[in-house]
């Protein structure tokens, strides 16, 4: 065994497969020894019984907009939130950015920004847009993570839908690159014409908006883009799904063969349309949140194995852009890339026996297989990066604003408690964030897919 720089002592260790309590030894930016009773000793020992330690949490789904809208996030505020919740890997999506991730020069300017700025390692989305076919074989080559469309409008101008036509070509080069297509799924059609015929009779309150965007949109959609990936060999990422309907529609097509997976989010599982109409412009989202039944169908889904991972979807932006008395106007996302791991640790609705294992899974090793990450990268393991999110799951405590990291401090969860405070957020063997401070500069490194 080589000299150890830590052991941590006594937690239990969380992996995809199950709980143990163990001694890990740590060298440099590796786990090198896992085991119940390390005999070696170190400057650095430190007791963790009755903590737990997860994978620190991958998260494929954030928008931190850095370079151009950092004052709608950035990548040194979002990623600072992020490492409080846990995290140590995120992939940034393209669009929120200005200019978005559509060619290798914008490609090259983000990297740039997320070197400088960013204190998790992170990878970048590149773009699939009618304007940059021609552009995505080089960008693979620079080493995005995989291609990321919108069946319906994104709202940034500068970031158009995907029609039908483009997602076939997009498709087509993204299989011969060997990266995936994510696809936001909602029917552009159904989803502009019920919200036009909406605007135009002056109903323009919460609930119209909900109404604009039924699960119907979403399932049309997945079924277009589940057909489409098949015809081009492309494989395929839903994210975001909001419905148990829409996670079996694609159950369905994995059990043909099919190669698509899928994402939800927490505000998912942890909020209802009932909290739209509560809180307002804080939790609009799209797809937008969904009845408690629609919810506990989703839920049914991930207990029976068929959700694949788990993103935040953070997607924050300044409170004058929360604020319009027309529902359709307001700028929709949710801000929670912060606490992802205590809102799943806290939900009453996982299979009681295999709960951390399964958000360990969902957040971590799941992640790592499909986006085909390096194996140091794949959770918890003898020669893995020592990526860890040590949790005291005794401890509960209550979200407030001024405990958020976010560039603008709004959050739907305010006011929740919640279980399982993060004590220590370590990243390639060095703790970045401990007890409610950060305690590292940006360190973050760009991961590529390795095919």
């Amino acid at each position: 065994m080589p000299d150890l720089d830590i052991i941590l002592r006594g937690a239990t260790v969380v992996t995809h497969l199950g709980e143990t309590v163990e001694d890990m030894g740590i060298a440099g930016e590796r786990i090198v020894a896992i085991s119940p009773d390390i005999q070696a000793s170190c400057k650095n020992e430190i007791d963790l019984k009755g903590f737990h330690i997860f994978p620190g949490v991958i998260d494929a789904h954030v928008h931190f907009n850095d370079p151009g809208r950092a004052d709608w996030e950035g990548l040194d505020t979002g990623s600072t939130a992020f490492a409080a919740g846990g995290g140590t890997l995120f992939f940034d999506m393209p669009l929120n950015s200005h200019p978005p991730t559509l060619d290798v020069e914008s490609f090259d300017l983000k990297l740039s920004q997320g070197l400088a700025k960013s204190v998790t390692d992170f990878a970048l989305w590149g773009g699939l847009v009618p304007q940059n076919i021609e552009h995505l074989e080089s960008l693979a080559e620079h080493g995005v993570i995989g291609f990321k469309a919108f069946m319906s409008e994104s709202g940034i101008a500068d970031f158009s839908r995907a029609d039908e036509s483009t997602l076939r070509a997009g498709m087509k080069i993204a299989a011969q690159c060997r990266r995936l297509v994510a696809v936001h799924a909602e029917s552009d059609t159904m989803t502009k014409n019920l919200a036009a015929k909406s605007v135009a009779e002056g109903r323009t309150s919460i609930r119209d908006y909900l109404n604009s965007r039924p699960v119907v949109a979403e399932l049309e959609a997945i079924r277009m883009a589940i057909d489409i990936s098949g015809e081009t060999g492309c494989a395929l990422h839903i994210v975001h799904v909001s419905s148990g309907a829409g996670v079996a529609l694609i159950a369905e097509a994995k059990g043909r063969g099919a190669d698509v997976t899928c994402e939800t989010c927490p505000h998912y599982l942890t909020l209802t349309e009932e909290d739209v109409e509560r809180l307002g412009a804080v939790a609009k989202c799209a797809p937008p949140l969904r009845p408690a039944d629609v919810q506990l169908r989703l839920w049914e889904q991930l207990n029976a194995g068929n959700l694949d991972t788990i993103g935040s979807d953070h997607s924050p932006a300044p409170a004058s852009m929360k604020g319009d008395a027309n529902f359709f106007k307001v700028w929709g996302g949710i801000s929670g890339v912060q606490h992802t791991l205590p809102l799943l640790l806290t939900s009453p609705h996982f299979s009681k026996n295999r709960a951390l294992q399964t958000i360990a899974r969902l957040t971590s090793y799941n992640v790592a297989r499909r986006f085909a990450l390096p194996p140091a990268k794949h959770g918890i393991a003898v020669g893995a990066h020592a990526d860890l999110a040590i949790v005291n799951l005794r401890d509960e405590f209550k979200v407030c604003a001024e405990d958020l990291l976010y560039r603008h401090r709004q959050s739907p969860y305010i006011g929740r408690v919640l279980r399982g405070r993060l004590h220590q957020t370590i990243l390639r063997g060095k703790t970045i964030f401990q007890n409610g401070k950060l305690v590292a500069k940006a360190s973050g490194n760009l991961v590529k897919p390795i095919l």
